[in-house]
């Protein structure tokens, strides 16, 4: 009578750790991309609780928005590039932009990131 062999293969195991491989190389590689949208929505909110309640216009909100991100080191994307619309009650800034990040070869990860910010008026 011949016992069955149980348990994982080398083989399986190798396959199981490539998968586990790319997906912490993955994460790695986006981990960059993901503080430089805290770093854009702590902007954001800064700039939204700074004019919030006064008299302000989108110039000085931009201004505001070019300090901070000298400060932040923002590289992804300008100040120029977040829109400022008036709202009813004061001002709506908008950040929208893709970030790209290099993954093996010529494959990228790419992360879509969007945050909208009210600023209130007087």
């Amino acid at each position: 009578m011949f016992a069955r062999q149980r348990g994982a293969t080398f083989l399986g195991m190798v396959i199981i750790l490539a998968i586990l491989g790319f997906a912490l190389y993955a994460g790695i590689r986006l981990t960059p991309l993901y503080f430089e949208y805290m770093a854009v929505v702590r902007a954001l909110d800064q700039t939204a609780k700074e004019y919030s309640g006064g008299p302000t216009s989108p110039q000085q909100l931009r201004t505001s928005l070019d300090r901070r991100w000298t400060i932040e080191d923002i590289k992804s994307l300008d100040p120029k590039d977040i829109e400022i619309k008036k709202s009813a009650g004061g001002f709506t800034m908008r950040a929208y932009y893709r970030a790209e990040a290099p993954f093996v070869a010529n494959v990228s990860l790419v992360v879509d990131f969007d945050k909208s910010v009210d600023v209130k008026g007087p």
